[in-house]
């Protein structure tokens, strides 16, 4: 019991150490930046009752139980009785104890206990997963709205335009090919229309296969000031060091190491103490034996040796992680750059409103300033110039939410344990 005690406070003490650790160089890499209170409070509920969470919490909880039998004693006692009538009268009653000689309990305990660390890296990890695609979904289904508005407003004008087209016609002003220009547009606005209802319809269904229960019109929005990033003194090597899927297959690699010594120890053969009394024709018996097996027609060298294979295998794999999480890191935290500094110099540029350059526009046809082709030409690039900008914005979010999930800031910025 004391040592049991022993062990959990020192996994409390490395809680407390790593947590202190983690929030200090979470200050240096996200600073103030934290999601609004109503975003935070939305992706914690939806993460929670989330049923590949619930899933993962519960492969968690039976790890901890396998953890809390592997550390119960290996054998239990053995108790019979035998009872002989022939010559002699023999009533016997025999115990027998199976030793732990070779210290198998021990190393199996040890084995489970990095398996339920395992366990809990990859519990972790579902979370922020799962929290990652609500709020890239989140991003989808904002910008499926944002399009759906422009194609609205797409349509709307090219209505009016079709309408005025249908009008100038019939008073001789425009001949067939310009009004049959027109109406073309009319059709692909409405083929646009119709595509971008289906793409919100899909953006609306990627969240809502999350689990989700809330109606849409609760949804929080995404901030509108997109968050910075502080490189001053952000360390890369701690950040990839703790991310929970690095710290999963850092302990695969000690629990295959724990496996080795397992399988080294299983090797030990295991005495068995017995201790039998009873009477023989009247007379006392009392008996003591001991039994041990013989490691001769198996000497069990090639369970060891391939343990000592799988260490290799997991070892291989960890540091596999740790290049992938670099690299990933490294890729996340340049696309995010380079998508905000462009996104930046869009909001810099000013952005005037469709409406009133569509209204400048059509007033330029009408006075014959402007033919149809050319109208159309122009209101099709401003119109593409919008779709480009919301197609922008839509990829800084996905940007940023990467960076989360490299750099292992996604329960910062969501407050997400």
């Amino acid at each position: 019991m004391l040592k049991l005690c022993y062990r959990h406070a020192f996994v409390l003490c490395g809680l407390i150490v790593m947590s202190w650790t983690t929030l200090v160089a979470e200050t240096k890499v996200l600073g103030n930046a934290r999601a609004s209170v109503a975003l935070t409070r939305f992706v914690q509920a939806v993460v929670d009752s989330n049923h590949r969470v619930q899933a993962a919490r519960a492969g968690l909880e039976a790890s901890s139980a396998l953890r809390d039998a592997a550390s119960r004693p290996l054998y239990n006692p053995e108790l019979s009785l035998d009872a002989e009538n022939a010559q002699a009268r023999i009533r016997t009653l025999s115990i027998s104890q199976t030793l732990d000689w070779g210290g198998k309990g021990k190393a199996l305990t040890e084995v489970a206990e990095l398996d339920r660390l395992v366990a809990e890296a990859e519990y972790l990890d579902v979370r922020w997963a799962i929290a990652v695609d609500l709020l890239n979904g989140l991003a989808q289904y904002q910008t499926g709205v944002e399009r759906n508005r422009l194609a609205e407003t797409r349509q709307q004008l090219t209505e009016e335009f079709a309408i005025l087209a249908q009008r100038q016609f019939e008073a001789g002003e425009l001949d067939q090919l310009e009004l049959d220009q027109a109406l073309l547009s009319l059709t692909e606005a409405r083929i646009q229309k119709a595509m971008a209802a289906a793409d919100l319809a899909e953006a609306r269904q990627a969240v809502y296969s999350l689990g989700l229960r809330t109606p849409e019109a609760q949804w929080p929005p995404l901030p509108e000031k997109l968050p910075e990033v502080l490189e001053q003194g952000a360390d890369t090597q701690a950040l990839v060091q703790a991310l929970p899927g690095v710290v999963a297959a850092r302990h695969r690699v000690n629990m295959a190491d724990a496996v080795v010594n397992l399988r080294r120890r299983e090797r030990r053969s295991d005495l068995t103490l017995n201790f039998t009394g009873g009477y023989e024709d009247g007379e006392r018996l009392i008996g003591l034996g001991l039994s041990i097996p013989l490691p001769i027609r198996n000497r069990f060298t090639h369970e060891v040796t391939a343990a000592m294979a799988e260490r290799d295998q997991a070892q291989q794999l960890a540091d596999d992680a740790v290049q992938m999480a670099h690299a990933s890191l490294t890729s996340a935290a340049a696309r995010y750059e380079l998508s905000r500094s462009a996104w930046g110099e869009w909001e810099h540029t000013g952005r005037k409103s469709l409406d009133r350059q569509s209204e400048q526009l059509r007033r330029l046809w009408q006075a014959g300033d402007l033919s149809t082709a050319h109208y159309l030409a122009q209101l099709e690039q401003k119109i593409h110039v919008r779709e480009s900008a919301i197609e922008l914005h839509d990829q800084v979010w996905r940007a940023w939410f990467e960076w989360l999930r490299a750099s292992g800031q996604v329960g910062v910025w969501v407050d997400l344990k």
